[in-house]
């Protein structure tokens, strides 16, 4: 296990924390990317920290994870524990997934007991199944063919433990499926309470009171597919303002198969900052100068609609 330095924001006694500062993707290099061994262990000592500094209400926002070990590594480093049919204990990274037989909480951190956990989620996505948390979301992680299959394979068999120890269906729970399962985890094991992660975003930031001045909303996001439409920013933005008629157009890195789903959720064009082919390498290098490009293309076109309207 790598030791990685993350940090997370305190106020009073209130904490919020970024699983994807502890347990996140850019956390591990390409060579490094595979879920079998990644845990979200980190994100677990987090929040332990974070409640014997006194915190009490305790935000955590899923998401960009690195991870496929269904929240097990979180849940260890609270004081969980997750047996074999043999009674071993398990050390909760994605490979142990197709091992669990037993979950064991009496160990948990008696903190949390006095705490409420609120889990900031952006995809709606349950845990096993065609949209569930493997085959959605491992292979941008670095899981092969092979490896999804056997991760799905683990992911069903928790799943399954879950219901029978604890009574509770997590293919039947949104966002169960996020940050490879820890979403899951945060709500059937330690009470978390899920809430939309864009919503609770716009709501902070006073969007609807801007939105009522604007004529225009310009969003994006690195990469636009399919997922941008499940509860994602864009998707968040563009539903606020299509309640209020404002257009919205999207500015985003790259766009892939199922872009075009965002249409229906408020999101009026999509552009993209690639201006030709070129790696991936090259255009994260050169990510500033392509926005800016694009940005100027994307405000010409606007500017010459109006100038269509005008006349």
């Amino acid at each position: 296990m790598r030791r990685i330095k993350a940090c997370y924001g305190v106020s009073g006694s209130r904490a919020i924390i970024e699983m994807a500062a502890a347990s996140g993707l850019p956390l591990v290099t390409e060579q490094e990317r595979n879920p079998l061994y990644t845990t979200t262990y980190g994100t677990g000592e987090l929040i332990r920290d974070a409640l014997r500094r006194g915190c009490r209400e305790i935000t955590v926002a899923i998401g960009g994870s690195a991870t496929n070990d269904g929240g097990m590594g979180c849940v260890r480093a609270l004081g969980g524990k997750f047996f074999d049919k043999d009674g071993r204990e398990l050390s909760g990274c994605g490979r142990d997934l197709t091992a669990v037989y037993r979950i064991a909480l009496d160990g948990l951190e008696p903190l949390l007991r006095e705490a409420a956990i609120t889990v900031l989620c952006d995809v709606k996505n349950p845990l096993c199944g065609a949209n569930g948390a493997t085959r959605t979301f491992s292979a941008q992680k670095g899981a092969t063919p092979a490896v999804t299959e056997e991760l799905e394979q683990g992911m069903c068999r928790y799943r399954d433990v879950i219901r029978r120890q604890f009574g509770t269906n997590c293919d039947a729970m949104e966002g169960a499926g996020a940050a490879g399962g820890l979403g899951a985890a945060l709500r059937v094991f330690l009470g978390g309470k899920m809430r939309s992660g864009i919503e609770t975003v716009l709501d902070l930031t006073g969007f609807d009171e801007a939105l009522a001045q604007a004529d225009l909303v310009v969003t994006g996001e690195g990469k636009t597919d399919a997922q941008s439409a499940c509860g994602k920013v864009m998707a968040g933005v563009g539903r606020r303002a299509k309640k209020m008629g404002v257009p919205v157009v999207g500015l985003s890195g790259s766009l892939d198969e199922g872009a075009q789903l965002l249409y229906a959720h408020g999101i009026n064009s999509l552009m993209t900052t690639v201006s030709r082919p070129m790696t991936l390498d090259e255009a994260m290098q050169n990510a500033s100068a392509l926005y800016y490009d694009a940005a100027v293309r994307l405000f010409r076109l606007i500017q010459t609609g109006m100038q269509i309207a005008k006349k």
